[in-house]
This record gives C-alpha cells, structure tokens and sequence, in this order.
C-alpha cells in the first residue's frame, strides 16, 4: 500500500491498524537538538483520545505513546524518531454484523474495490484510528516551530448550525468545554443539539479552524509546492474532511477585487504589513508574514444506529443498523489532527524553504557572497 508517508525534508510515515496490535509513526528529518521528552507527545494524544465526554466513542484507550528511537539524553539525536501506541481496547466482535456489508458513508466499499479485501474491525488503515500517528508526529513538528516562534492553534469554529462568534472569541474557553470551542455560549447551543441528534441515533458535522501565527514571510514555491496546496492536501488527507479553506476562502467568490486585495502598509518597525487578512495569510502560494487562517469541513460520522440502505458484497440489496462504539461528532477529537497537520507542512516548508536564496546559505557559513566569486 503506497500513500503512508508525507513530508520532503521532515518525512512523517505512519503504520498501524484500528484493531490491530498498535498504531505508530516514523518521523525523519527533525533536526538534532530538539528537547523532547514522551510527556511533550502524550499532551497531543491526550486530546485526541477517546472516552473524553459523552460526545466521544466509549472505548477506552489510554494511548500511552512510547518513543522507541531518535531521543538521547531528552534530546533528538536527528535520527529517525520511531513512536508506538498499543491498542488495548478492541472490540472486533462490535464489527461482525457488518463483516459482509459494506457501511454507507465509509470507505468499505471503495478499499475493497482497490485491495480486494478489507479488514472491517472498525476499517483497519481506513479508521480515524490512524490519526494517533499523525498527532505523535505533529507534536514534534509543533515543538520545533515553537523553538522559532512560531504557534498553531485550532479549535472548533462550528457544531453543525452553531458557530462561534469572533466577537466573543476566548482561547480559554476551548479548554473549559468538550467542543474545544472559544465561545462559550454558542459551545452550549452545540452541546444541546448534540444530544438531541445522539437521542434520535443521528450524528453531526462541524468546521475546524487553525490559525498559524509567527511565520515569516517566504515559506512555500509559486507553483505546485505552493503552502497553501500542501496544507489542502494535508488536511484533506484527514478521515470525514470533506472541505478546505484558506482566509476567505468560498466567501472571496461573493466578492470584489477592491475589497478582497489586502493593501500594503509599513509598520512603526519599517516592516511591510497588510492592512486586513483576506487571503489568510498566503500569497501566490508562499506566506506573506500575517497570521495563516485554514478551516476544514468534517462530514457527520457516518456510523449511526438508524436503519440505513445498502449493499453486501455479494451484490444483495438490505439494510444495517450500525452498532458499537461510535462518536457522534468527529470534531473535537480531530481538532489536534488538524493542528497536528498544519505544523507538520508548515515545518517541512519551513525546512525547505532555508534552502531558497545562496546568501542566507552562505550566511549560515559566515560568507559573504563576493569572497568566492
């Protein structure tokens, strides 16, 4: 199966099955150096765990990471850094109803198509599972952009119809509630028709957003590598991201050249600036120094214990009522993966672009470019 690694420089493969015996990652290409410790790993997989609230799965997981190589001393040696999740509690029986039917909304029918077989334990390298190692790795990408000063944060824009208003934005607030939502009064008009939803065994949709805040400017190329193309592929490589927004995104459509350009301006520092963050942050595919706002569009889970139509593999016509341990929104446990993803381009952009201009080169060597010429 080709498709499990991603990175150029900062090289991220990931491994492992749902009900498999663990779920793990192989990081390569962090640079040497990097404080790193199990703990930093497990705060990012403590967030994306199960079990957290009655909007998430029931089973019970401790996703205890262990970091098997790449560390010495509490420190990255800039060898391939291995990390390792046992899986503790399955239940595969949950998926024996279901072992000849394909699951409408899941990938069951289109990775048989391809393989030829599927692993319908809760659909092996298919299952949200997976993510654990993308949030191992992502941790790593976050704690070395940190070093540079630079942050990624997301948090839940949406439940559904609800959405958090800007106005009332508070960072603390995502930690209070169990929708990782910064506005706490339309967190308790999500959480109200969340369990209406999960009281008529139907689940819900909602919007991530991710803002990246302290990158310079000149990360990212101007054709096919641009780093807004790359965070798309990033993020729509998530399970259940059916759409992906830059700045303004599908709004910019509804507007005009004169209010979607960002004027330019010169800071109190004598810095270039813009005077507003249309396109977010992201210009002709490299990064212009403001903040860079991503949002992504998770579908409603598609396991719901309503009777469904579909289909068995010997082409028969029923129907399914999926049981077994299931969240009703997939939205707050991927918030991290979200975040996990965005720190995992925006590193290995980062590490890329360190290569584009021969001055900056010769400026790491101390040279100056006239003395070799």
């Amino acid at each position: 199966m080709a498709g499990s690694t991603l990175g150029t420089i900062l090289k991220v493969t990931t491994w492992g099955e749902s009900h498999g015996k663990g779920i793990g990652v192989v990081v390569d290409g962090c640079p040497a150096g990097l404080p790193l410790a199990e703990e930093d790993i497990q705060a990012y997989l403590d967030r994306r765990k199960p079990g957290q609230s009655r909007f998430t799965t029931k089973r019970q997981e401790a996703d205890r990471v262990e970091i098997l190589s790449g560390v010495f001393e509490g420190k990255t040696t800039g060898t391939p850094i291995s990390m390792a999740v046992m899986n503790t509690d399955q239940r595969s029986r949950d998926y024996g109803n279901i072992m000849e039917v394909y699951r409408p909304g899941h990938a069951d029918y289109t990775f048989d198509e391809k393989y030829g077989f599927r692993d319908y334990r809760g659909g092996g390298r298919s299952s949200g599972r997976e993510t654990i190692g993308r949030v191992a790795a992502g941790a790593i990408a976050a704690r070395l952009l940190k070093s540079l000063g630079i942050t990624v944060c997301a948090y839940t824009k949406a439940v559904g119809p609800y959405e958090a208003d800007p106005a009332q934005f508070d960072p603390e607030e995502m930690y209070r509630n169990r929708l990782y939502m910064p506005d706490a009064g339309a967190a308790a008009l999500a959480e109200a028709y969340l369990d209406r939803m999960m009281s008529e065994c139907n689940s819900v949709g909602g919007v991530v957003e991710c803002v990246i805040d302290g990158l310079p400017a000149g990360v990212g190329d101007p054709v096919f590598e641009k780093y807004d193309a790359s965070l798309a592929k990033a993020i729509l490589s998530i399970g259940a991201v059916k759409g992906f927004e830059i700045g303004d995104g599908f709004q910019a459509a509804k507007s005009v050249g004169s209010e979607n350009n960002d004027a330019f301006r010169m800071d109190e520092s004598g810095k270039i600036k813009k005077e507003t963050n249309h396109a977010g942050g992201i210009l002709g595919g490299i990064s212009d120094g403001s903040r860079v706002v991503l949002r992504a569009a998770f579908k409603p889970t598609p396991s719901i214990a309503q009777q469904q139509k579909t289909v068995t593999r010997g082409m028969e016509e029923t129907d399914i009522a999926i049981k077994g341990r299931h969240d009703p929104i997939i939205v707050p446990r991927a918030v991290v993966v979200v975040e996990a993803m965005a720190a995992l381009t925006t590193a290995d952009l980062l590490l890329l672009s360190m290569t584009s201009r021969l001055d900056r080169i010769q400026g790491f060597f101390g040279v100056h470019s006239a003395e070799h010429l």
